[in-house]
């Protein structure tokens, strides 16, 4: 018995001395505390945990097909005679270097000649889908994190069934976690219908590839004939899919040469999940111009192996110059996205921070509290939304630049999910985001810092302990 126990002491240390080398090699040393922490107060169980989550570990066929992808997408943009942005001398440096940095981390170029119309209403987006998938007459291309099996996902599935039962080339792909239960119940109606459901990356020990199991695809994509597309926040569900938190979201529909883009997003996704790889001319087909909008789509995910989200928005942030308004519904930053916000205040810039009142996830909201007062103290404003659970994400900088998407302001977004951004460089649409950020101002409670530094003691403990966290949520 002794000899067991001095045995199970002894792997305990090894365990703590070998991962004091190992944890800290290619990641912040945040994150490293944190796994470090866990690590040497319960080394067996931490090492467990560190083994399924500790690294994001993508296969090396994933990377190849990537850097296939990129090529592919770079090689098809290149004949398309469009006018190049990048060479109007009448676009500000900040817009010049926004476009520049997109194109480097995502392959994707700007294109203008595009018509964006905001949807805030819920409802609106669900019948405005649905009538375009009725009225389809060639493709149907539908990408979710969430489609459920409730009365807006039977709806649409009803939808998708009817277009394919006319011949429309349909297929719809759904996260494997995120949409579990309409692969369940619904994808067996679909496939026999003809629509050709795709699980992304499933879960399993046999999977393909056996990359980190909870590595998902958190994008939205809807693409209806090459015409019209829709990208933002809002999923395939009813709005009050979780009880008490109705959302609100913020969706773009889309028409001209972009809506080639966003379908190009969504064989991309196609092509790692099947092999199938498109015809270059499915990718970038001729567009006719539809408004005077450019736009530019930035993919990130752990395939790219960098943080284009995160490095898109922290650039945004050290190039504004008046104002910054970012909303999101977890926000979770890591050490450089904090302090790229808090020098932009000290360069004289408004910061301010829309956040949900009330969220759904009660470990992650206690996390993101406890940034509140750094950030106060820094000269951040932080206006907690009281009317819904505020799902929309998206930024606006000096009323010149929009990213409008599903990226969240955390680490999972920013490293572990597959996620999908439009950046929007038109005055006129930015001013209606700018409208909208306003409105949740004026139905938001300003936190100040007196008021919130008297929180009790128990409140900060438990903010505080959440936030150790930060590298797990």
């Amino acid at each position: 018995m002794f000899t067991v126990s001095v045995g199970y002491y002894a792997s305990e240390w090894i365990i703590r001395l070998v991962m004091l080398v190992y944890v800290p090699q290619k990641r912040s040393a945040a994150a490293a505390r944190t796994w470090l922490l866990l690590i040497f107060l319960l080394p067996w169980p931490g090492i467990v945990l560190y083994a399924l989550f500790g690294r994001i570990y993508v296969s090396i066929d994933r990377i190849e097909q990537r850097r296939r992808a990129s090529a592919m997408i770079r090689s098809a943009q290149r004949p398309i005679p469009v006018l190049n942005p990048w060479e109007d001398g009448n676009r500000s440096p900040k817009i010049l270097q926004a476009m520049k940095l997109t194109y480097q981390l995502s392959d994707f170029q700007p294109v203008p000649g595009n018509k964006l119309e905001l949807i805030v209403d819920y409802c609106q987006l669900i019948d405005r889908l649905v009538t375009h998938i009725e009225a389809s007459r060639h493709h149907v291309y539908l990408l979710y994190y969430i489609f459920e099996d409730d009365e807006v996902g039977r709806r649409v599935g009803a939808a998708l069934i009817g277009a394919a039962k006319r011949g429309v080339d349909c297929r719809l792909m759904m996260d494997t976690v995120g949409s579990r239960r309409a692969l369940r119940r619904l994808s067996p109606s679909l496939r026999a219908s003809g629509v050709q459901v795709q699980a992304l990356l499933p879960v399993g020990l046999l999977r393909r590839n056996a990359e980190r199991f909870d590595l998902r695809n958190h994008r939205k994509i809807a693409v209806v004939d090459g015409h019209v597309g829709y990208i933002g926040s809002e999923n395939i569900v009813g709005p009050e899919f979780i009880r008490g938190y109705p959302n609100e979201e913020l969706v773009v529909q889309v028409m001209g040469p972009i809506v080639q883009h966003l379908q190009a997003a969504f064989l991309l996704d196609w092509y790692f999940e099947t092999g199938a790889s498109p015809q270059e001319s499915k990718y970038f087909a001729e567009t006719s111009p539809a408004g005077d909008s450019t736009a530019q789509l930035l993919l990130s995910g752990p395939d790219y192996q960098r943080e284009n989200g995160q490095e898109l928005m922290i650039a945004l942030l050290y190039a504004a110059r008046n104002r910054v308004v970012i909303s999101t519904p977890y926000f979770v930053p890591d050490e450089p996205f904090l302090q790229a916000m808090q020098t932009a205040v000290r360069q004289g810039v408004l910061v301010d921070l829309v956040l949900s009142e009330k969220s759904n996830q009660r470990i992650t909201h206690l996390a993101q509290q406890s940034y509140y007062e750094e950030l106060l103290s820094a000269g951040v404003r932080i206006h907690l939304y009281g009317p819904r659970f505020l799902h929309a994400k998206h930024m606006s900088v000096d009323d010149e630049i929009a990213l409008i998407g599903s990226t969240n302001i955390d680490i999972r977004s920013f490293a572990l999910n597959s996620e999908l951004s439009l950046l929007v460089y038109d005055p006129k649409i930015v001013g209606a985001i700018r409208d909208l950020q306003e409105r949740y101002f004026r139905e938001s409670r300003l936190v100040t810092a007196a008021a919130w530094r008297r929180r009790p003691l128990s409140i900060k403990v438990a903010q505080n302990m959440a936030r150790l966290a930060d590298s797990l949520l």
